[in-house]
């Protein structure tokens, strides 16, 4: 949940400016604000606020930190050996940021809470993620509303609570003629039981597994989802939809479990092929739902009989999937009527 650990900070001097810019962080789910000392902190949770005061913030509790200001390897030791067991250290980088910034994390041990100022947007991601922990918060410079959106797309959103997870009669498996299927390669490492959720209809979408498993004549692909036919419906971590063929690289999707854990893992590569497709049908209710895949033995969908490949799958099994809201406009879940066939 790396944005409830970003803190906005407005900078710009014009007071209509800086309220577009809360304005809009509210509305892309930010929900911790620097604000200066008499600033109003409308729609705002009191306890999620940080108060401007000289050299640093003044905390919910109305405690200090001071932020220290680091350009050496022995400021930043200075820095963390003065910060006591259960204090805070506020960092702000004046020269390298990323190399010091994983050495007090390394250096914390859990001591003490780790705070450090982002110049810009893009410093933010680093920031979250160093040496896998990152910073407790970030506090980022925002000085344009604009700015909001390039930061709602650097950093992501709490992931779902819990999945509608189902199962579903495979009650046909047909060749599909040859088509456009999607590779998705992900900049992480897979475990076999983990997948993407991808479907011709947003209303239901089956868990495709990861290639970590390999076949006896392919080597395992830990990192590959081989998820569908280009017209599929795949899952992002914010409760979105996008089509596979609008995959990008650094988007990000969300890889499951069936009844487990579920994360967000980013797309390093997409590889568009023409091969033979086959079409499994399931029924969810008295509705069928497809999903077009490749028809390959390292293609794989999760059954009640454990992970079978989309080459030798037949009907009779129950295939696990998930049921999601059915009308979407451009992914984004709306109420609407709705039949997709």
């Amino acid at each position: 949940m790396a944005r409830e650990r970003v803190v906005v900070r407005p900078v710009a001097h014009d007071p209509a400016e800086r309220a577009a810019i809360l304005a809009r962080a509210r509305i892309r789910g930010f929900r911790r604000f620097v604000l200066a000392e008499a600033e109003a902190a409308e729609s705002a949770d009191p306890s999620e606020i940080l108060r401007e005061v000289e050299h640093g913030f003044r905390d919910p509790t109305g405690a200090v930190v001071p932020v220290v200001r680091v350009a050496s390897e022995a400021e930043l030791a200075a820095a963390v050996t003065a910060t006591g067991a259960a204090g805070t250290l506020a960092v702000e980088w004046t020269a390298d940021r990323v190399i010091p910034l994983e050495n007090a994390v390394a250096a914390r041990r859990d001591r003490f809470a780790l705070w450090t100022v982002a110049r810009t947007p893009r410093e933010v991601p680093g920031a979250l993620g160093a040496l896998e922990h990152g910073a407790d918060l970030v506090i980022v410079e925002i000085r344009t509303p604009e700015e909001i959106d390039e930061l709602e797309r650097l950093v992501e959103g709490p992931l779902p609570a819990a999945l509608d997870w189902q199962w579903a009669p495979l009650t046909g498996v047909a060749p599909a003629g040859v088509g456009d299927r999607v590779l998705v390669d992900t900049t992480s490492l897979l475990r076999p039981e983990e997948g993407l959720l991808v479907g011709s209809a947003a209303a239901y979408l089956f868990h495709v597994p990861s290639e970590a498993e390999g076949s006896r004549f392919s080597r395992p692909r830990p990192f590959r989802v081989n998820a569908g036919a280009a017209h599929s419906y795949v899952l992002r971590p914010d409760g979105t939809t996008r089509y596979l063929s609008e995959l990008e690289p650094g988007d990000a999707v969300l890889v499951a479990t069936p009844d487990g854990p579920v994360r967000s893992v980013r797309v390093g590569r997409i590889k568009v092929e023409r091969r033979p497709l086959v079409v499994l049908t399931v029924l969810d209710g008295k509705i069928s739902r497809t999903l077009f895949a490749q028809e390959a033995e390292s293609v794989r969908v999760t059954t009640d009989k454990g992970r079978e490949s989309t080459a030798t799958v037949r009907a009779g099994v129950r295939i696990r999937g998930v049921r999601l809201p059915p009308a979407r406009h451009l992914g984004v879940a709306i109420e609407e009527a709705i039949e997709e066939r």
